[in-house]
């Protein structure tokens, strides 16, 4: 899949300066799993986050990608040591603007604000609530 971008201090805090950010991004992974078996991440001191592992399918990669991107401290993460098959949809990545909602984002990509809950239940794992989005919180849209 490759190198995505992130929001170096943007994001869910999920380790402080004196926490093994690594640990912690598996950790917050692992609990919602979206399908990557044997997975190690690792960290270093930029905020690059490198994972590997086996994915189901290239909807739990990139869904591991922005669980990981997603968190305060982390500027990239490297998924090319990530066994997954090809993508099959059509799915395009989104970062979230001061403003937004769901509904305005489903009516400015899928033309109908009421699909909001597709792309919600496309970022289960990244976006635990519809009404808790915030500005730098990068999702992915299923154009399909």
């Amino acid at each position: 899949m490759g190198l995505f971008d992130f929001a170096y201090n943007m994001g869910k805090t999920l380790f402080g300066k004196d926490d093994d950010g690594a640990t912690e991004i598996k950790k917050h992974i692992e609990e919602d799993n979206p399908g990557v078996d044997d997975l190690n991440i690792e960290m270093n001191d930029d905020g690059k986050v490198v994972m590997t592992g086996k994915a189901s399918s290239a909807d739990a990669v990139e869904k591991a990608v922005l669980m990981a991107g997603n968190a305060e401290g982390v500027t990239q993460v490297d998924t090319s040591g990530v066994e997954a098959p090809e993508q099959e949809k059509e799915v395009e990545f989104y970062e979230i603007q001061k403003g937004d909602t769901l509904w305005a984002i489903s009516q400015k990509f899928l033309g109908n604000g009421a699909r909001y809950k597709e792309i919600f239940e496309a970022n289960k794992e990244v976006i635990k609530n519809p009404d808790l989005i915030y500005p730098g919180q990068k999702i992915r849209i299923p154009l399909d």
